[in-house]
């Protein structure tokens, strides 16, 4: 079992940063791939980056691309979103998820991850 914790949300400006974090513990971090997904109001939860067990490979939404930017410290047991150039419609509530199913490919399906967090809000203002 993994416990995970996210931080870093909160209220900006479109065009503005925010940096997500996800604090893990319990079993051996390096065993998961690691995802972040949202969930806008009233929508479903949508697969927004994933990062492979060493870091060595992500994957993204086409949304956000170029704007977002997914990493891992397998050595602090951390994940984390960069969030860059936000727009209104980035408003959601972002959950971090683990999943170990996979051997390799990052999976962007919300049911091939196992273990959530609370989830940390972002709001974009105009």
């Amino acid at each position: 079992q993994v416990q995970l914790v996210e931080s870093g949300g909160g209220l900006v400006q479109a065009g503005g940063s925010l940096r997500l974090s996800c604090a893990t513990s319990g079993r051996t971090f390096s065993n998961y791939i690691m995802g972040w997904f949202r969930q806008p109001p009233g929508k479903e939860r949508e697969f927004v980056a994933g990062i492979s067990r060493g870091g060595g490979s992500s994957s993204y939404t086409d949304s956000v691309k170029g704007r977002f930017t997914i990493s891992r410290d397998n050595a602090k047991n951390t994940v984390s979103l960069q969030l860059n150039s936000l727009k209104p419609e980035d408003t959601a509530v972002y959950y971090c998820a683990a999943g170990d199913r996979s051997s390799w490919k990052i999976p962007r399906s919300a049911h091939e991850y196992d273990h959530w967090g609370q989830g940390t809000q972002v709001t974009v203002s105009s």
